[in-house]
């Protein structure tokens, strides 16, 4: 049997990255996870990272703005995976420096995840969102560093919980609002099952620079049918209000950044349906929930569930 990658895992403290590690670690992976010195000497950060340290996970001191660190710690490793959050996306540039430098990674896996930013059609309205993801894919790209792509739609904490009505935290039970005509379908994921797929790519090679799109069956929604799921729920019809492309475009440009990120998703996602108006191409991506179909996951109904 092959001999196993040994990963490294950036923003372990994180969501994301918590489940990475642990996931990594049930693989049977030898796990490290870079940590800053300022989660070190947080103690509210101590519980957590005696947890990850009882889990198996070594812990390495170092960030993503110190190229000695970065240095030491990559060359301990096969397998870099980052789990930051979107904003700081570029903040990966010196990393993938690092691993052009040193030369042995086998696979880089971005902080990237939720929508493909090369698929996605609202460049014009996400205020960089999405191009400072394309631009890392690019640097990437250009520096011949092996990678996988997770592209996983929406995590079902996003706009799930408010059964994506803007500006609210729970599901509505009279009104709802409907975008476009509310059949553009939607991908959910949740965080747990985002990094239980991104586990099983690192020694596949099958996954080998391709984008990983998971698209779970009882996951890819439109906000129809998220709506019949919720009424079927609670036993009870909701009052639906349309808002028309230009309707939502004209509330976007009417409010503030950042206050109007989320509408922005909402369209992107449920108008313009990047997550779902384009086929899989096996020349560059490949069907995550195809591949490994023994992953258990949690469906929207389920998430619904919770709900009430």
């Amino acid at each position: 049997m092959e001999k196993k990658s040994r990963v490294l895992i950036i923003g372990a403290t994180g969501r994301l990255g918590n489940y990475l590690t642990r996931f990594s670690i049930q693989s049977g992976h030898q796990t490290s996870a870079l940590i800053r010195n300022s989660t070190f000497s947080d103690l509210s950060n101590s519980v957590k990272l005696k947890s990850l340290s009882d889990s198996g996970v070594t812990l390495l001191k170092g960030s993503l703005d110190d190229e000695r660190s970065l240095i030491e710690a990559v060359k301990k490793v096969d397998v870099v995976i980052t789990a930051i959050p979107s904003k700081h996306v570029l903040d990966q540039k010196l990393l993938i420096k690092v691993i052009k430098q040193v030369g042995s990674i086998k696979r880089f896996i971005p902080g990237e995840y939720g929508a493909d930013p090369d698929k996605t059609q609202v460049s014009d309205l996400d205020y960089g969102f999405y191009s400072k993801k394309s631009e890392l894919r690019r640097m990437i790209e250009s520096e011949g560093i092996p990678y996988t792509y997770i592209s996983c739609g929406l995590y079902m904490r996003i706009l799930l919980p408010s059964l994506v009505q803007p500006g609210l935290h729970s599901p509505p039970v009279d009104k709802v609002t409907v975008f476009g005509d509310g059949n553009v379908k939607a991908v959910f994921v949740n965080d747990a099952d985002a990094a239980a797929f991104t586990i099983k790519t690192i020694d596949d090679p099958r996954t080998l620079n391709k984008t990983l799109y998971l698209r779970p069956h009882g996951n890819v929604c439109s906000l129809n049918d998220l709506v019949e799921l919720w009424e079927g729920k609670i036993k009870k019809k909701l009052e639906k209000t349309y808002v028309s492309e230009n309707q939502l475009l004209k509330k976007i440009k009417e409010t503030p950044y950042p206050d109007n990120m989320e509408m922005v998703f909402i369209y992107s996602v449920f108008i313009k349906g990047d997550h779902t108006y384009f086929d899989i191409e096996s020349s560059s991506g490949v069907n995550g929930t195809e591949l490994y179909p023994d992953v258990k996951y949690m469906t929207v109904t389920e998430f619904l569930d919770t709900l009430l």
